[in-house]
């Protein structure tokens, strides 16, 4: 089945930006991109709740040449998804029982799964949460298992090689890279050896691309601020 459109709905920063970061690899400039303003309530919106339940983003909008149209609404699918469809693009290895792919869907999930989980706990106590719902020691647990537990995994891995799954970049940069730079806004992920990781992913044009618009994020919800 053939492609007519891609539409990525977006926020700057956000997971989105993994979605956004891996169409810019595989597809240039070639989709549509639509910004919601997560802070105005657009995900709450009917409209948009019909697409996404979840109330977040992304959405990434696949419209088939018969007309019909298929949602995704997990960033870590989008990636793997968009890096399997373009093989020639060399984003991962290739599906099979070679221990080069074993390693690199780990590191997918990895990141995706354990490494974001602790990343959002930290954010919606820190940020999101009011006064009276956030937990300090919640903030306190996950930011201590972020430093034991991931960074010396991550630090392992980029002593020896330029990306996170050897001497070539991966997908799995994409969701590990994102995460990092979303570390570091918590002052996680301070060491050297992970500013000179993210120094080579952001020579990257598609990254450039991605992360254009970061400068419009706000961490804490404008309502947050004035409560």
């Amino acid at each position: 089945m053939e492609y007519t459109k891609f539409k990525l709905y977006h926020y700057p920063a956000t997971r989105s930006a993994r979605a956004r970061w891996a169409l810019l690899e595989t597809l240039g400039e070639d989709f549509e991109i639509e910004r919601i303003e997560l802070y105005q309530g657009i995900q709450y919106t009917p409209a948009y709740l019909d697409k996404n339940p979840n109330h977040n983003v992304p959405i990434l909008e696949i419209t088939r040449t018969d007309g019909t149209v298929h949602i995704m609404l997990e960033s870590a699918a989008m990636v793997a998804w968009l890096a399997d469809a373009f093989p020639e693009k060399e984003l991962a290895p290739a599906p099979g029982l070679s221990l080069e792919r074993a390693d690199y869907l780990q590191m997918l999930h990895f990141a995706g799964g354990w490494m974001d989980m602790m990343l959002w706990q930290i954010r919606l106590h820190e940020h999101l949460l009011s006064s009276e719902e956030a937990d300090p020691r919640t903030t306190k647990r996950y930011r201590n298992k972020f430093v034991t537990e991931v960074e010396p995994q991550l630090k392992g891995r980029l002593t020896s090689t330029d990306f996170i799954c050897g001497m070539n970049f991966s997908a799995a940069d994409i969701l590990i890279g994102h995460n990092m730079l979303w570390a570091q806004s918590y002052q996680l992920c301070e060491d050297p050896i992970f500013k000179q990781y993210l120094s080579r992913l952001s020579a990257r044009p598609a990254f450039i691309q991605a992360f254009a618009d970061a400068e419009d994020f706000e961490p804490e919800p404008p309502a947050r601020k004035t409560a």
